[in-house]
């Protein structure tokens, strides 16, 4: 910075750096008070001592290549204090967020961080300003744990489960054309078919959709004609768990936070909203020799859904996000939630939003 708080201009910098590398006589020797001192504690600074199993080669009888490293470290960190922003950009990728987060091997114990949260998200970086900047992609998201004999199933069987439970996850709530409206076959073809009651919500679910027959408590669908997705990914976080159930059933529960960034269908929609859904369902793979059950396929044991920015009024059958400055944060008439935090369970959220119409998010 000079004088005046401005910086160097980059057609200066630029020849700054090409006249320091051809060892031009009339290169800036001090470009900075900050360079002259980070210059000199180096100089006067002690190398690190010789390890016991090293090799140290003989000194080269001219210096150029001490000043050369010292030369590329005072450079840096002089581009370090005029430039942070682009320095910081180098490194972190922007604003994506920094490396993904490890598989949720277990619960969170706390919720991710806020400091990005006034970031506005943008058609290029559609998850920006939200702890989904970490997340992984679709199915990558998905915790699948290791196999193990359980119940009527061997260990071969149950690994057989698991990835058809993560299938039936893929086909219900990241499937092209089902978040696009379509109705969800593959997902269902996945659900006993002898599964009277289940049969019975996945009728009305589509043909009449409503309190008690959302088919967004299993699947997510938008409306075409309203919005469309904002980039061809959707990130996700979350965990398969499993146990032995009734019967000596394999009892598997799905508990998978799921981040759609949409924009307005209208040509020319260029604002991003998210929809932030977390669901919870739990499935039985059932022995035949004890529950009629078609093969390959499991039978509801519940399913449930929390969901932000989706809609907040007459069950369609369909998320209907808003848009605006805060779409996901209000209005709503039940306590503030964190759709982001991952260290409560779904039966804390249900009882938190417990007789209210719609909740009220922290944070999009």
């Amino acid at each position: 910075m000079g004088k005046n708080g401005a910086s160097i201009p980059d057609e200066e910098w630029e020849r700054f750096l090409r006249e320091a590398e051809a060892g031009t006589h009339d290169a800036p020797r001090e470009p900075s008070a900050r360079a002259r001192m980070v210059a000199r504690r180096l100089r006067e600074e002690p190398g690190p001592p010789a390890g016991w199993r090293t090799h140290e080669p003989p000194r080269q009888s001219r210096g150029g290549g001490w000043y050369a490293v010292g030369f590329v470290l005072v450079v840096g960190l002089l581009a370090v204090a005029l430039f942070p922003g682009r320095v910081a950009g180098w490194f972190a990728g922007g604003s994506g967020g920094g490396a993904p987060l490890a598989a949720e091997t277990e619960r969170a114990v706390q919720p991710p961080p806020t400091e990005a949260a006034g970031e506005t998200p943008t058609v290029e970086e559609p998850f920006r300003g939200s702890p989904a900047a970490r997340w992984r992609d679709g199915a990558a998201g998905i915790h699948v744990p290791a196999a193990r004999a359980t119940g009527w199933m061997s260990e071969d069987r149950v690994a057989r489960a698991l990835d058809r439970t993560r299938s039936f996850l893929v086909a219900s709530s990241l499937d092209p054309g089902v978040l696009r409206g379509e109705r969800p076959e593959k997902a269902i073809a996945l659900i006993n078919p002898h599964q009277r009651d289940a049969q019975d919500y996945l009728s009305a679910a589509f043909r009449a959709p409503g309190r008690d027959s959302n088919p967004l408590l299993l699947f997510s669908r938008f409306a075409r004609a309203e919005v469309r997705p904002a980039g061809n990914v959707v990130r996700t976080r979350g965990r398969i768990t499993y146990r032995e159930g009734r019967r000596g059933a394999l009892e598997v529960t799905a508990d998978v936070t799921y981040v759609y960034p949409v924009v307005r269908a209208a040509a020319g929609g260029d604002e991003v909203t998210r929809t932030i859904v977390r669901r919870e369902t739990v499935m039985s793979w059932d022995d035949p020799a004890k529950v009629v059950v078609e093969p390959g396929t499991f039978s509801l044991v519940s399913y449930r859904a929390d969901i932000t920015n989706g809609g907040c009024g007459p069950v369609t059958g369909y998320l209907t996000p808003e848009f605006g400055a805060e779409p996901a944060a209000g209005p709503g008439d039940g306590p503030g939630t964190d759709p982001y935090d991952r260290s409560t369970t779904m039966d804390v959220r249900m009882r938190e939003s417990a007789g209210t119409e719609c909740g009220t998010a922290t944070r999009s």
